[in-house]
Parts: C-alpha cells; structure tokens; sequence
C-alpha cells in the first residue's frame, strides 16, 4: 500500500506524463522519488544538483501546477540531493517557485540524504578514501552519447579526436584534450560522450568522472576548511579518465588553481586521460594563473563553432524523433534556415511549437511553426553585452549603473537588477554564472531566480509587463 506522499507524486506523474514527451518524461521525472508529505510540502529526492538546477529552469511551473492541483495553492516543494557537495545542502532564499507565504521560498534543498547509496562513493564523499579501486559514480548521462551527437562541419574535427580517446585513453598524443567554444554548442555533450564510450570499451577498468569545475572548487574548499586536502588528492588520483566541464570558472580561485595544477601534473605523468572543457580558448582565459594555461596549452584543442544550415536541420530531425514528434520537413527546413544561433536555441523553438500545439490542440502546421520562429527571431540581430544591458535599465529607472552593480537591497535596486539579469539571460549566451559576477557579484543560483520572478510578473502585472516592454525596445534599439 503507497504512503500518502506516493499517492501524491503518483498522482502528479499521470499529469506530466500526458503533458510531455516520453523521451523527456523518462529523462527528468522517472528518476524523481518521493521522501515524505508533511503540512503540504513535498518532499522529492533527485540524484544531483545538476538535476535539480535543470528541473528548476525548465519544470517548475509545470511543478508548481501540478503540485498545487494535488494538495491546494498553499503547497510547496522542497528537493533532497542524493549526491551534492557538503556546502550545496545549505538552504536557499533564492531558489523557489513564486507563491511562498510572507517571502519565503515555496522550494527548498533540504539536507537529509546520504552521500553514497551503498554501492558509489561520490566525489563529495571524501573522508576515509583509501588508496584503492572503488566503484566511482562517474556522473554521465546515458543520452549524452555519441549517437545523438549530431556531426558536422563545425564539430566534425573535435568528434573525431573524441573518437580516439575513446578508444585509448590516455595513450593517444590527445592528451589533453580541451574542448572549446561558446556556450550551448554541444561541449558538455561531447565531453560526455567520450567519457560513456571508454565506460562502453573498458567497463571497469577504467575509472571515468566528470565533474563541473564549480563542483571541483567547491569540493576542494570543503576539504580545506575540514582539512582533508591529503584525501580530496587521494580520491583525485584514483580517477583514469577525468573530465573537467568549464574550466573558466577556476578563474579568481587560486587555491582551486594550485590544487588543479598538482593534480593535473599527477595525473599527465601517470599516462590518465585528462578532458577540458571552456567557452574560450586557453590563450584568452583571465584570471587563471600562467602555468596552469602553459598546461591547458599543451592540450590538443578542439573548437566547436556553430552549426551550419545542414547540422542544424539534422539535429532538428532528430530532436523531434527522439521526442516522438513526426513534423514535415518543409517546417524543420524553416525553422533550420532562419534560427541561426546554437543548438539551445533550435531546441527551444521546437519545444516551444509541439508545446503549443499541444496545449491548443492544434495541430503543428506550417503557419503555426512560421508564427513561433519569427516571434523567436526577433530578438537582437547582434547580442547585445551585460554592460549595455545593465546601462539601458539604470537609464530606464533614472538612477547609477553603479547602484544597480552594489549591494543594495532597497526594493527598486533590487527589481531592476532582477530584470537586468532577467534581461541577460534572454538576450546573451553569457552562462549563469557569468551573468551573476557581472551584475552585482551574484551566484547562479539568484540569476535563475530573478529570471522566474520576473517572468512570472510579466504574466500577472500589465504595468511591469509594459515598463519591461519598453526596456527590451530600448536593448533591440542598442543592438
């Protein structure tokens, strides 16, 4: 018999399934568990931070509907991380959904949840690593591999170095491998993919971690103030194939650095696989000392550009088969010809077209896709920066660039550096992280919650939805 919080979730799944595509459904809820049901918050288990900031970007209103129709508009959520770093379990006031009572978040992370499940040890699980083979989680997604990895011109050079790693890691003069480009263009995909083809070929004889720079500088600073660096290294070195994502992050993080240039020199010299991901090539990193980019230098680089009209018209076709949607070519070709930005972005208006004709009931037709991609198009014909952006709305508001970039927490500061950020995150392909240090030294975290309070004011407030209006007018007109 299910408990009464089973019951719930059960519920709220025979909803979603009927809303979303299988491929997606299987992706991002079937992993989802149910913990408990107390004074209407609900409690669900996911397997990492990454799920749950995906979640959180991309499902959250279909959460918070689905939720809400089950226990009442007074509901909430809260998410248990089965595996997260020791300081990503803190509570967060700027993760949420709107709605929570008095200012306070409606979804919490909440810190109750083991580190390992008795058969992984997790990077995060750090004390008491002996020096010996251990089932390592390696943190890879079965549907990052390199059957969907649509090849082309623009990454037909990197896929193929990807390829002979995979068939002998560590032993090929690929070693390092840094993989780059701007955001959205298939890095991580890539990265992953070779790591799940040496899992494929080796199995266990290979140790395979990917692991985001953020996550490795958080664990590390975990470790020294526990100081457990000698264990950190430890568990580090047991790895064979390591894959770092983003790497620019360890900018302005020197502690991180040195750890990182030990390591990698240990790991070089031991004849294992290193994989390097980074939005820019090594030459133009800032904030990363010279003798770990002479080290990026000595990797074999690969740049991933963005695809061109035949990659893009084939990723298309095979986004909509995998998530079960049979379109007529002359639309893919459409959208195809006149999105021209990154792989995000194509994926975006296709979601945004079966979505639509889903909930309408329509039927997807050519003047429907035709509709969706020119509303989608007329965004800025250049990308505009996160400086402009940031002067454009302290213009609108009549006050300082420098007042909206401070600390201030005085209610009109503060909705406008929301909607600068809610306004960057549109209008670039700056990562979230990039965003929050560029306007008002903020974390990921509050960037991706000022863009869902703003978005949810532009549907419940003519007037805000107006005034904003008016300053993405003023972005098209600097563009």
């Amino acid at each position: 018999m299910r408990e009464n919080h089973e019951v719930v979730w059960y519920n709220c799944l025979q909803v979603v399934k009927d809303i979303l595509p299988e491929v997606a459904f299987t992706t991002w809820f079937k992993p989802i568990v149910p913990l408990k049901l107390e004074h209407n918050v609900l409690t669900l288990q996911v397997p990492n931070m990454f799920f749950y900031e995906y979640l959180e970007e991309h499902f959250i209103d279909l959460l918070k509907k689905v939720i809400r129709k089950e226990l009442g508009s007074e509901a909430k959520l809260e998410y248990s991380i089965a595996f997260r770093s020791a300081t990503s379990g803190k509570k967060s006031n700027d993760l949420r959904f709107p709605g929570g009572e008095n200012g306070k978040p409606s979804t919490q992370i909440v810190d109750d949840m083991p580190l390992t499940d008795g058969k992984h040890v997790h990077p995060d699980l750090i004390p008491g690593l002996s020096k010996r083979r251990v089932d390592i989680d390696p943190n890879l997604m079965p549907e990052k591999n390199f059957e969907n990895f649509i090849e082309g011109r623009c990454n037909e050079v990197a896929r193929s170095v990807g390829s002979a790693v995979a068939k002998n890691p560590g032993k090929t003069s690929f070693n390092p491998m840094f993989i780059y480009g701007e955001s959205s263009l298939g890095k991580t995909h890539l990265a992953q993919a070779i790591g799940l083809d040496i899992k494929k070929n080796f199995g266990d004889k290979k140790i395979v971690l990917y692991v985001s720079a953020q996550q490795f500088q958080t664990q590390y600073s975990e470790a020294a103030r526990k100081n457990n660096r000698n264990e950190f290294t430890r568990f580090y070195e047991l790895v064979d194939v390591l894959i770092i994502d983003d790497v620019q992050d360890f900018a302005g993080k020197p502690g991180t650095q040195d750890a990182f240039f030990h390591l990698f020199n240990h790991l070089h010299q031991s004849g294992k696989q290193l994989i390097l991901t980074c939005d820019r090539p090594p030459s133009e990193l800032k904030g990363v000392n010279k003798r770990l980019i002479s080290r990026f230098k000595w990797a074999m680089t690969a740049e991933l550009t963005a695809p061109d009209y035949e990659t893009r018209l084939a990723i298309l076709k095979r986004k909509a088969y995998n998530n079960g949607k049979a379109l007529d070519d002359k639309i893919l070709q459409y959208i195809a010809e006149n999105v021209r930005g990154n792989i995000r972005e194509l994926e975006g208006v296709l979601v945004s077209i079966t979505a639509f004709a889903m909930i309408s009931r329509e039927e997807i037709s050519f003047e429907l896709a035709k509709q969706k991609v020119d509303q989608f198009v007329r965004k800025p014909k250049m990308e505009v920066s996160i400086k402009t952006i940031v002067k454009v709305v302290s213009d609108y508001f009549g006050f300082q660039a420098e007042a909206l970039l401070s600390q201030s927490r005085k209610r009109e500061i503060v909705q406008a550096r929301q909607i600068a950020m809610y306004c960057a995150k549109k209008f670039t392909n700056a990562p979230l992280t990039e965003i929050g240090t560029e306007i008002g030294t903020k974390n990921h975290a509050t960037v991706l919650y000022s863009f869902k309070t703003v978005s949810n004011l532009i549907e419940t407030d003519r007037t805000f939805k107006t005034y904003l209006d008016e300053i993405e007018k003023r972005i098209y007109t600097v563009s």
